[in-house]
């Protein structure tokens, strides 16, 4: 005969007197130990700023840009092509010089403290 009883599960969350429902706490192991895992999450500020990023980023933007010119301001494509080459071209710079600024002062504020 098949057993019938199960062991009872527990649930995701469970609610309180108050009616609060409050997440059980971390069940897995650390982040930090995961093979695929690269040290601390604030590490990736400390490399250099890198033109190849800033570029990438202001790629990103470029295209959301152009997209709300021609879907929210409904510009005609063409125009809002060229905005949008405009937009990139002033982004790189822009996003360049002031990642390069922010590591500047992460690192002296590292050295001093």
């Amino acid at each position: 005969m098949a057993q019938t009883k199960r062991k009872r599960r527990s649930t995701k969350h469970r609610g309180n007197a108050a009616g609060i429902i409050e997440a059980r706490g971390r069940t897995s192991h650390s982040q930090a130990s995961q093979p695929g895992r690269k040290g601390k999450p604030g590490e990736r500020f400390d490399k250099p700023p890198s033109w190849q990023s800033s570029a990438q980023r202001a790629a990103f933007a470029a295209v959301i840009f152009g997209l709300m010119l021609v879907f929210l301001f409904k510009q005609e494509p063409l125009p809002a092509a060229g905005l949008t080459a405009g937009v990139f071209l002033f982004y790189v710079p822009l996003g360049y010089y002031t990642d390069s600024i922010i590591y500047k002062r992460r690192v002296r504020k590292k050295a001093a403290g």
